[in-house]
């Protein structure tokens, strides 16, 4: 992939997917069943990087404790009414064995399915996990010593954060694995990134999961920094990520390295090497409604925003149907996705599906379709596939008062994509009530023609004089949540 290429991912959870598939084929389906006419849709829709959830093997330790879980048990049955034990596989972050299980075909099946996206110009995103494995990952029996261990004295003051494991003749104490703010994941066990070896088989890890994709996103990446390491463990820790990503490098130049990040520390980690960072405290923002706090947002430098990753829903968060009302979804979906970095979608939020489905499940409940969500996505994957948005250069706008004593302008947010003769600016009146302002296009060349203006979501087509869009600006009047792409063509 061209590294100009923007990456619009799309993000699929391969056990769901793959128990969609059985049905009709009537037997358990696996990465071989994953049709061809399905991976030419994606690319038709834009995508050109597919992430497949939950593809590691979980071993059974780690699925009891997910099956016999009260809280999950809750929320598994709100998520399945009809839920049975065997719609229950663990959590796909309680990481048994870097291989694909043989009932989803094994590491042989998952390489010819990247075979076969490659042909339709998609590119395999895979899981690495770099902070816990599962209860029954081999190294619990082998190297005992690559993991956070403990005391009868923790087990009784943190139930919650220790367990007891039997390895050859004794029974160890390991600690779960944790982030420093809340309690353990009960089916983990904590990795000890203060002993070298362990560092050492980690990077081979990561190695080992490289040479099977195309990318990598890393689950909970900040963890392994060691300033939040050593303040969750009390544990000294060497840096990892720049040692490990240099390694991967040396072999593979051209791989992408996606980092799972909160607590501002995105650029830290863009600067050990990674690619694209979570963008998640955008996310927050456009919840909250407040346009002043969003576009503040957008004045960060325009370098470190090239390497944020935006979403407006993943498998962590809530649905977007559900967080936004349709009119506040669009238009903070205009914000994420014509803002600049990698474009990160989650499968159903296309359909706008309503409910989160657990990463310990191997099927999801049946969703009706929203018309709107899917007629409004289509238009901005549509937007998406040009060549503005895709190698262009993004700028944020200035949005200027309409008249004296007006504020409302501060509730625009406004951007610009330019490449050649190709003009796009997207306007958003992020707010409540009625809103105007004038937008400073930054375009060198408005004046002396006429401009057709031709909102690609709406349908509406206006037209304006490269004089007046140059002296005054473009004005806008717009209701509350107007979400207005335009495309500006010289008359």
């Amino acid at each position: 992939m061209s590294k100009d290429a923007i990456p619009i991912l799309y993000q699929v959870n391969i056990r769901v997917w793959l128990t969609g598939l059985s049905g009709p084929l009537g037997r358990k389906a696996t990465l071989d069943d994953v049709p061809d006419k399905e991976l030419a849709r994606i690319s038709k829709l834009g995508f050109n990087w597919i992430w497949l959830l939950s593809i590691w093997q979980t071993g059974p330790l780690s699925r009891e404790v997910a099956v016999r879980h009260p809280e999950l048990q809750k929320e598994f049955a709100d998520t399945l009414p009809d839920l049975k034990e065997e719609d229950i596989a663990g959590s796909g972050f309680a990481i048994g064995g870097y291989h694909v299980p043989e009932d989803l075909g094994g590491d042989a099946a998952l390489n010819r399915l990247r075979t076969r996206m490659k042909n339709y110009g998609l590119h395999l995103m895979l899981d690495f996990i770099p902070n816990h494995v599962g209860l029954d990952h081999p190294w619990v029996k082998s190297n005992p010593e690559y993991f956070v261990r403990g005391t009868l004295t923790d087990m009784d003051r943190e139930p919650k954060n220790f367990t007891s494991i039997k390895v050859g003749d004794q029974k160890m104490i390991f600690a779960h694995g944790k982030d420093p703010n809340f309690p353990g994941w009960e089916d983990t066990l904590q990795l000890n990134y203060g002993n070298k070896s362990l560092c050492e088989a980690m990077a081979e890890e990561l190695g080992n999961v490289a040479s099977k994709c195309d990318g990598v996103r890393c689950d909970m990446a900040m963890l392994m920094l060691p300033e939040v390491f050593e303040r969750t463990w009390n544990i000294h820790m060497e840096d990892f990520w720049p040692v490990a990503i240099r390694a991967v490098r040396e072999k593979l130049p051209g791989f992408l390295l996606l980092a799972e990040v909160y607590w501002g520390l995105e650029w830290k980690l863009q600067k050990d090497g990674f690619d694209y960072t979570y963008d998640k405290a955008l996310y927050d923002l456009l919840k909250e409604g407040q346009a002043h706090d969003v576009l503040s947002h957008f004045l960060a430098r325009v370098n470190y925003q090239n390497h944020l990753a935006r979403f407006l829903e993943n498998h962590d968060e809530q649905r977007a149907a559900v967080a936004f009302p349709f009119e506040v979804h669009r238009a903070a979906a205009i914000i994420t996705y014509l803002s600049p970095g990698l474009k990160f979608f989650h499968q159903g939020q296309l359909d706008g599906w309503k409910r989160r489905i657990p990463a310990h499940l191997r099927r999801g409940p049946h969703e009706v379709r929203d018309g709107r969500i899917v007629d409004f996505y289509n238009k901005l994957l549509d937007i998406l596939k040009r060549k503005s948005l895709r190698s262009g250069t993004w700028k944020l706008l200035p949005c200027a008062a309409a008249w004296e004593g007006n504020h409302s302008n501060d509730c625009f947010i406004c951007f610009s994509w330019e490449a050649g003769r190709q003009k796009v600016v997207s306007c958003v009146n992020y707010a409540y009530h009625q809103s105007q302002c004038y937008v400073k296009l930054p375009f060198a060349d408005l004046k002396g023609r006429n401009w057709k203006l031709l909102d690609l979501i709406g349908g509406n087509s206006y037209e304006r004089t490269g004089t007046d869009l140059t002296t005054k600006g473009l004005y806008l009047d717009e209701p509350p949540w107007k979400a207005m792409v335009f495309e500006l063509t010289a008359g």
